[in-house]
């Protein structure tokens, strides 16, 4: 039996080292070292005459700086204030008349003014050029980003700034081009609070061109690692898609090696949740790398099942292992296309069948697996964090279902993603509802009580706030405001690295708007948007924080001036204000507290 199910593992290897394979190569390379896309948009002579001289200055992070634009930023000194142990970031940009070759920009350790044995050493900055990718806009609506997109040129197409590239040492810049960098500070839990001042030196093969000095105020208060954050993110992980990217075997060593940095990206935003497939293409494949079956389903001749779980525990290991260890996600009783594969032994093939939540067959394909599973798990120790787990699907289906994974252990954990039906929100564990959706005041603290958690997600649906490539970047740091505001317990976005064909130079996909598939790069490589992802989660947990203290010391004062800050943090509001002027202003009024 052992040597026949080695050998029914290999199809579901081969099905996606196979696909594309040319591609698979290719990117196994470019992870590392790529070439951007040519840009569409033409350079206009009459702007790019007036810069005189190459142009370096601190930027915003809240702007998206156009390759064929100056940007002509003067400000050679930056503040930034924080907590210990958070991470800030900041973002320069250059702007050349004349081509640059091998730009560069090296970071000196920050230095306290007042103290000079205490500094925070350059080994805790990151640094990166921000690279440019391809990317669409929203439907023609304005009203989302959900559809099919099989023609591209329907669609404004543009370079875009966006992903954040720590592995490039240098750049050789075209005349007339703008580019920036981006670093970002790690400040030490143990540092001491005060002033501190280092610069950031930025050459070319042949001159040091400018250095900007930066400072940052680090406050008393201490912002826990992101292992200890409350906050609840769920970024669904696709395994299937690293494989795809590094041309490497699934689940094998060299798969969890290559995908290392990837999936610690994840853990640096405190994410939380480990996403399972337990079937074979839960979401009917709506993603370029399909999610294959981590359990293998095996009908054996005498009509008995039998399951293996080698694939599964090899992944939640190893997810453990980098620190993701509150919640594992198994998907899906409920998939898009009801249709359940498994491999037959008396016909030596893969066959499948049809059938719905209610229906006989339904309950006979997944009572005797579920019994099975939550053995496993029990034997594993996983069985308490354990979510069997559905997505967008309809309430009749969900009642249905539910009754088997009762009848199978009525201890099973059960979560959802997608409407609020109050009919079941009682029986689910975990329940993350679209944001247009609200909780009730009692649906919520019921919920707590309870230890149940209570999230929200986007999707193509949300114009904005969203986390696409072209979208705001301080949409994403909104995310973490509005849970504040709401009182939620976090947020969810269904792919942090569902990764299209060539993700680093084009993040448009045949479905929804570019860049919802992922929000992270290959070869380890983040982005404006999760950057700022990260900033909004800190000021969830700084909320958190603030509010527990308050409540300790009876200051009714601070707990309104904080409350009035997250007030603004809404959805009608956001229709008439832009998310960077809240968010800045939010964070300014923060710093006061």
């Amino acid at each position: 039996m052992k040597s026949l199910l080695c050998t029914l593992c290999a199809p579901f290897f081969l099905s996606i080292q196979s696909a594309d394979a040319v591609t698979s190569s290719q990117n196994a390379t470019t992870a590392f070292s790529y070439n951007e896309l040519t840009n569409p948009a033409s350079k206009d002579p009459k702007q790019w005459a007036k810069v005189k001289k190459v142009q370096i200055g601190w930027g915003s992070t809240d702007t998206r700086y156009k390759k064929e634009e100056p940007a002509l930023s003067t400000q050679k000194q930056l503040k930034l204030h924080g907590w210990r142990g958070e991470r800030l970031s900041a973002q320069f940009v250059v702007s050349t008349p004349e081509e640059l070759p091998a730009l560069t920009f090296e970071l000196s350790d920050l230095k306290h003014t007042g103290d000079s044995k205490s500094l925070i050493a350059k080994d805790q900055l990151q640094s990166g050029f921000v690279r440019y990718v391809m990317t669409d806009e929203l439907n023609k609506d304005k009203k989302g980003g959900c559809g099919l997109r099989p023609n591209t040129a329907a669609y404004d197409s543009s370079l875009v700034a966006d992903p954040i590239d720590h592995l490039t040492a240098s750049l050789d810049l075209e005349g007339c081009t703008t580019q920036g960098g981006w670093v970002t500070v790690a400040v030490p839990e143990d540092c001491k609070p005060g002033r501190y001042v280092g610069t950031v030196k930025v050459s070319d093969a042949n001159n040091e061109l400018a250095t900007l000095k930066l400072e940052l105020e680090v406050n008393k208060r201490t912002l826990p690692q992101p292992e200890a954050w409350s906050y609840h993110l769920d970024l669904w992980q696709n395994p299937y898609a690293t494989a795809r990217i590094y041309n490497v075997e699934p689940f094998s060593e060299a798969h969890f090696e290559a995908m290392r940095p990837d999936m610690e990206l994840y853990a640096r935003a405190g994410g939380k949740s480990i996403t399972t497939s337990i079937m074979h293409k839960p979401w009917n494949g709506q993603t370029y790398d399909h999610f294959e079956s981590m359990v293998t389903w095996l009908k054996k001749a005498d009509g008995t099942w039998y399951y293996d779980y080698t694939v599964f525990d090899k992944w939640v290991e190893y997810m453990m292992g980098i620190g993701i260890t509150k919640e594992i996600t198994c998907y899906s009783l409920v998939p898009w296309h009801l249709s359940f594969q498994y491999f037959d032994q008396a016909s030596n093939s893969f066959k499948s069948i049809q059938t719905k939540p209610g229906a006989p067959e339904f309950e006979q394909h997944w009572l005797g697996m579920l019994q099975s599973f939550a053995k496993h798990l029990k034997e594993k120790g996983w069985f308490d964090i354990t979510h069997i787990s559905m997505d967008e699907r309809p309430m009749e289906a969900m009642i249905e279902t539910m009754k088997v994974i009762r009848k199978a252990d009525p201890d099973f954990k059960v979560s959802m993603a997608g409407v609020l039906h109050p009919e079941i929100e009682g029986d689910l564990d975990s329940y993350s509802i679209a944001m247009r959706y609200k909780w009730s005041e009692e649906q919520k603290a019921q919920r707590k009580e309870a230890g149940k958690v209570s999230t929200f997600y986007t999707c193509c649906e949300e114009a904005y706030p969203n986390t696409f490539t072209f979208s705001a970047p301080a949409e994403s740091e909104w995310l973490g405001w509005f849970a504040a505001n709401m009182e939620l317990d976090g947020y969810l976005r269904w792919a942090l690295n569902s990764w299209v064909k060539s993700p680093l130079q084009d993040s448009r996909f045949t479905a929804w708007a570019a860049g919802d598939t992922y929000m992270i790069y290959p070869g380890g490589r983040s982005s404006i948007r999760y950057e700022r992802l990260i900033s909004g989660i800190q000021a969830y947990e700084k909320i958190r924080l603030l509010k527990e203290e308050y409540a300790r010391k009876n200051d009714q004062s601070s707990l309104r001036k904080l409350n009035k800050i997250l007030a603004q943090f809404n959805e009608e509001t956001l229709t008439k204000t832009p998310a960077e002027e809240t968010v800045r202003k939010a964070n300014a009024l923060l710093q006061q507290l």
